[in-house]
């Protein structure tokens, strides 16, 4: 006897037998059990997720002469047999409709369909699989009979694409009931392939049967098919190595160590690990999609650990809980959309060439700034006490800081006595001391304008008196207010021991200090940069309006030197 492939041999017979789909199954079997069956019934799902395996049920259960009362067809009898295996016979007919898409097909089908059942007792089913091929010609020809249908004659239409039928045939929709059919879980899958192989006194790895349940996205038939093909190299044991041979799966220890590499930012590292999938033989693109799933199971494990943990062999559950514990799940979101966008762009398809995508996605991936809650950074100065919002009406911003070890020799941040920049604290009178002097005073300068006037400002001086620089930007459209403007330069004659007229404030070219050529508006002229509004603006400005709300941020943004990032 020629080789019965494992799809078709463990093809469901019954209703309760088929995985997932029990909102079609129960709802069938209910309809044959009541004498309440309809006309027509259009499926759609992908593919190998039994659309056509239920038709086929369907058709059993209303043919079958022993079928039981609650609608289960028995399944062996020599009519449910007949129908299970497929075969053309006078009452139940499966076409293809992708080689009979025509409109002579299609009358073709009407006129055959006019003709009773072979039986009194028994039902007339057409099975059309690939439906949304056929033409709108092919569609029209049949919507007659679809709307006033002989007696005891059932129409299915079985589909991968319903847009399609309704873009080509809407009225058919409507003289339908349309069932659609879910992707099947890979625990379900899992279970499945592990009763079809005890079956065939086959012993199996847990790990191999989930790699293949994954690697089957859903379709039990693509399950059954990628067993087949392991079978093929090994007949006693199905282990992961054999998978991995055959369908060239990355097993899970390379996607633990390149998290190792990421955690520990080898970025050198990257180019040898590529180097070494490919040499190993995987495809690359199958690589990605096992790492966007692996950084979405991190990303669950990290929010909810127990919720991950089916997805894991028991071997491999702490290994992934201590990598995920490695990253704030703010950078797993970042992560996974990183690899999200390499598909959403179109450009893994598009290239031939994966090799050079896939490293530059690795690498963003291990020079990405670690996200740092801002409530931690306040508690650990000293600001808002634990449990107590930032600010009650506004989300937390996101902001990016130097993170260091513990023991590191690196220089920590600059402190609020330290001008913007500066790497040493400046000694007594000198120009750095006199300008954090004036962004000190909160009286004169004002919490705003002295973030806005830190590293936007540059203070010179000579010994005929001192001169600030103000960039165009915030800082400038505030100092632009003559009473904010007098109140700075209050503020440096006092710090500096000079007297008003030996210090000038310079905005945009012009010398304010005197408050000749300037209107109390913060508008600034006609053509001038001062009223442009630019990325960095608007971040300043954003930044600006948080630390007004909660001035506890303050000093997080002044000793971190922090950046408003989103």
């Amino acid at each position: 006897m020629s080789y019965l492939a494992l799809a078709r041999k463990y093809r469901p017979r019954r209703f309760g037998e088929v995985s997932t789909q029990e909102h079609v199954s129960q709802t069938l079997r209910h309809a044959v059990a009541g004498d309440r069956v309809g006309h027509a019934y259009l499926f759609s799902g992908p593919r190998g997720v039994g659309k056509t395996t239920l038709a086929r049920v369907l058709a059993m259960s209303l043919n079958c002469p022993d079928r039981a009362a609650e609608g289960e067809p028995c399944g062996v009898c020599r009519d449910c047999s007949h129908i299970w295996a497929g075969h053309t016979s006078l009452d139940v007919v499966e076409i293809d409709a992708a080689s009979n898409r025509g409109v002579d097909d299609a009358r073709e089908l009407r006129e055959r369909a006019m003709y009773a059942p072979s039986e009194a007792d028994r039902y007339k089913v057409y099975i059309l699989d690939e439906a949304h091929m056929l033409t709108r010609e092919a569609w029209n020809a049949l919507l007659k009979i679809l709307e006033e249908p002989p007696p005891r004659v059932i129409f299915v239409f079985a589909t991968t694409e319903p847009r399609k039928i309704r873009q080509s045939a809407s009225p058919i929709l409507s003289r339908c009931q349309r069932f659609d059919f879910r992707r099947i879980g890979a625990t379900d899958i899992m279970k499945r392939l592990d009763e079809v192989l005890e079956a065939e006194g086959i012993k199996a790895d847990p790990e191999a049967l989930r790699a293949i349940a994954r690697k089957a996205n859903g379709g039990m038939r693509d399950g059954l098919s990628l067993l087949d093909q392991v079978l093929a190299l090994s007949d006693e044991r199905v282990s992961m190595d054999s998978v991995v041979r055959v369908l060239g799966v990355v097993d899970e220890q390379r996607y633990l160590d390149l998290l190792d590499i990421v955690i520990e930012r080898r970025h050198g590292a990257v180019f040898e690990f590529v180097e070494e999938l490919i040499d190993e033989g995987h495809d690359l693109v199958e690589f990605y999609y096992g790492l966007a799933e692996k950084l979405r199971l991190l990303l669950r494990m990290s929010l909810d650990s127990s919720s991950a943990a089916g997805d894991l062999n028991e071997d491999l559950r702490d290994d992934f809980a201590g990598r995920a514990a490695a990253f704030a799940p703010g950078d797993l979101v970042r992560m996974l959309a990183m690899a999200s966008a390499l598909e959403a762009d179109g450009s893994l398809r598009r290239t031939g060439r994966p090799r050079v995508l896939i490293e530059m996605l690795l690498l963003r991936m291990s020079y990405l700034d670690r996200t740092v809650e801002l409530e931690e950074i306040i508690q650990a100065l000293g600001g808002t006490p634990p449990g107590e919002p930032v600010s009650p009406t506004e989300p937390v911003p996101v902001v990016r800081a130097p993170l260091q070890a513990a023991g590191s020799d690196a220089p920590g941040p600059a402190s609020a006595a330290d001008g913007p920049g500066r790497s040493e604290t400046p000694s007594a009178g000198t120009l750095d001391a006199v300008w954090n002097a004036v962004l000190r005073d909160r009286e004169r300068v004002g919490r705003a304008l002295s973030f806005l006037l830190r590293g936007s400002a540059t203070l010179d001086g000579t010994d005929s008196g001192l001169s600030l620089v103000v960039a165009a930007g915030p800082a400038s459209d505030e100092l632009r207010d003559a009473p904010r403007r007098r109140a700075l330069l209050e503020a440096l004659a006092l710090h500096s021991g000079r007297e008003s007229a030996e210090i000038s404030i310079e905005i945009d070219g012009s010398d304010l200090s005197g408050g000749e050529g300037a209107s109390d508006g913060k508008a600034g002229p006609p053509g001038s940069p001062a009223g442009r509004v630019t990325r960095d603006s608007v971040r300043e400005s954003r930044l600006n309006e948080l630390v007004k709300r909660a001035p506890q941020l303050e000093r997080a943004v002044v000793e971190l030197d922090l950046e408003l990032v989103d």
